[in-house]
């Protein structure tokens, strides 16, 4: 029997299991999504920094994922470019607002922009939020209180303000990061292995839009769905959504 492999996995479930119970605030959001997509909206999606950008990846031209998904995927602050570099740059107050104005997010009061960023605190989480507001967006914060909570208001990852972005939004979903990520002990190493962030921020997100998907089906709407380009009839099967949002999100074409 390996140890830390069956600890991992139990401590994974266990964060779904919580995760599972804030469904009813999942289900509200899911129905903030549907409305926008009904009324022929997109929804943006962007993940502040590092290894969030993920979040935003995760949902963008996916198999059996919703098709009209801006993904925000900032090359500041995406790894490929530089870990550390992007690290800095998640850190800088008013660069988020330019990278909305890049996006051409919120043109019209009521859009709807998902923040996911399991630890919710640096200044591009922040800025992102409080200027959705100034946009009259409505925003959806998936991160982790706990984490939040327990940081020091003056650690140096934190936006000036020390606000946390469960606090901003209009709809938080609970993630469930634990304090300090990593949950595996190693016999002999001083620092936990086995990362969580990416399965809590990706879990809420697909359920999330899950429920957007129901929540489109209840109001009669067929919700528009990619099938998997891998699949026969996938090429097909897209090509019309294709045509019809590659001039309107960014990262599709």
């Amino acid at each position: 029997m390996n140890r830390e492999a069956e600890y991992y996995q139990t401590a994974l479930t266990e964060i779904f299991t919580r995760i599972r119970g804030e469904m009813r605030a999942i289900e509200r959001a899911g129905e903030v999504v549907a409305e926008a997509i009904a009324r022929g909206e997109i929804i943006h999606v962007i993940g502040p920094g590092g290894h969030s950008n993920m979040a935003a990846e995760e949902v963008l031209w996916r198999a059996g994922g919703l098709v009209p998904v801006n993904a925000i995927l900032d090359p500041g602050t995406n790894l490929i470019h530089g870990a550390k570099r992007s690290n800095y740059i998640e850190r800088t107050p008013g660069y988020a607002q330019k990278v909305l104005d890049a996006y051409r997010v919120g043109k019209k009061p009521g859009e709807v922009i998902v923040i996911a960023n399991a630890y919710g605190i640096n200044s591009m989480c922040i800025d992102t939020v409080l200027e959705a507001r100034r946009r009259k967006m409505v925003t959806i914060g998936v991160t982790s209180r706990d984490f939040a909570d327990r940081l020091a208001p003056d650690h140096p990852s934190r936006h000036p303000s020390g606000k946390n972005l469960y606090q901003e939004v209009d709809h938080f979903l609970n993630c469930h990061l634990p304090y300090g990520d990593a949950v595996v002990e190693v016999e002999g190493c001083r620092q936990k292995a086995g990362p969580t962030a990416t399965f809590c921020n990706i879990f809420t997100m697909n359920l999330l839009m899950i429920e957007a998907v129901k929540s489109l089906v209840s109001r009669g709407v067929e919700p528009p769905l990619w099938m998997s380009a891998n699949l026969p009839g996938g090429d097909e099967a897209n090509r019309a959504f294709e045509e019809e949002y590659i001039p309107r999100i960014k990262h599709l074409g």
